[in-house]
């Protein structure tokens, strides 16, 4: 039986996720999380064989609290799951450690399928985005500008965007407020903007943000 711990701040699609995966003799939802913090901590308490894990959570974004799970356990399979297209995060997630990603809008059957294959210690990537992921990593990269952050600037984005002053950035990623003034000029001029307003509107027009 594969042990699924959900990591999504909204009840419903909780909820929906564990009614799909009732039709499925070898995989159950056997925790919930809402946040990083309650994910971080069930983990703690009781073994599962696959995490699912939004990206966009409240508070810790979801390729922060990877972070940590890849040091407290590195071993523990992560499916990462988003509402934004595979094209936009796909490759950070799987940098980041993420043993694979699903767009929120797949078919039931592609993330069950992805499901097992995490679960037993594969890799997951849809058929569509894979041929795309092997071009950026062999540096064939079109993709637009935010798509190129790192790890680490992404984190610092998503939080920007979500209003986290720099200070707590610092507290939460354990860096000093100086190193995240730093991560935040450098993605200003990836991004070709030059101030967190402008950020905002960029994040809007590309669907990072609604």
């Amino acid at each position: 039986m594969i042990r699924a711990l959900v990591v999504d701040d909204h009840t419903i699609f909780r909820s929906g996720l564990k009614r799909l995966l009732l039709d499925e003799s070898d995989i159950r939802v056997t925790g919930e999380a809402r946040c990083g913090s309650e994910a971080l901590e069930a983990l703690r308490l009781e073994p599962f064989d696959v995490v699912v894990l939004d990206i966009n959570l409240e508070g810790r974004s979801g390729l922060d609290v990877l972070a940590t799970i890849r040091r407290e356990h590195p071993g523990a399979p992560v499916l990462m799951l988003s509402m934004y297209p595979e094209e936009q995060y796909a490759l950070v997630a799987m940098r980041a450690g993420a043993s694979g990603y699903v767009a929120k809008d797949a078919e039931p059957a592609e993330l069950i399928a992805a499901l097992r294959a995490v679960a037993r210690g594969g890799t997951y990537l849809s058929m569509r985005i894979a041929p795309l992921i092997q071009d950026q990593l062999k540096g064939l990269d079109e993709r637009p500008p935010h798509q190129r952050l790192s790890v680490r600037e992404h984190q610092i984005m998503l939080m920007l965007l979500k209003g986290v002053p720099p200070a707590d950035i610092g507290e939460e990623m354990m860096i000093s407020t100086k190193t995240v003034s730093a991560h935040r000029t450098h993605i200003l001029e990836k991004l070709g903007v030059s101030s967190t307003a402008e950020l905002v509107l960029y994040a809007v027009r590309n669907g990072i943000i609604q």
